[in-house]
């Protein structure tokens, strides 16, 4: 079993800077990506930014030369540094962890971290 946590969210003023964390934990034989996501109410969850195991970065369009996604593979984290936030970019931010095993690979996620911007 794996637990996913993210951490960091809050309220936060356009324009500002805001740091997420996830960590993974328990039977983690090998992570390849780590994923942050995003989810407001009533809309379809989309991706955001991730990083795979050699440290190759993605962003969404909406995201990109905004925020930075960084690893730290020692401790099993993940980091999204949000800049220049807007209030579009207010909503549930969970992370996903894709983990290999001798059968496959298999994706955990989070219970997810609430980042809101005001104007």
């Amino acid at each position: 079993q794996v637990q996913v946590v993210e951490s960091g969210g809050g309220p936060v003023q356009a324009g500002q800077s805001l740091t997420l964390s996830c960590v993974a934990s328990g039977n983690i034989p090998r992570i390849t990506n780590m994923d942050w996501w995003r989810q407001n109410p009533g809309k379809q969850r989309e991706s955001v930014a991730g990083i795979t195991g050699s440290g190759k970065t993605y962003y969404s369009r909406a995201v990109k030369g905004r925020f930075a996604v960084s690893r730290d593979k020692s401790k099993n984290t993940v980091y999204l540094q949000m800049n220049r936030v807007d209030p579009e970019d207010s909503a549930m931010y969970y992370c996903k962890v894709n983990v290999d095993y001798r059968d496959g690979t298999y994706e955990f996620w989070g219970q997810g971290t609430p980042v809101t911007v005001s104007s």
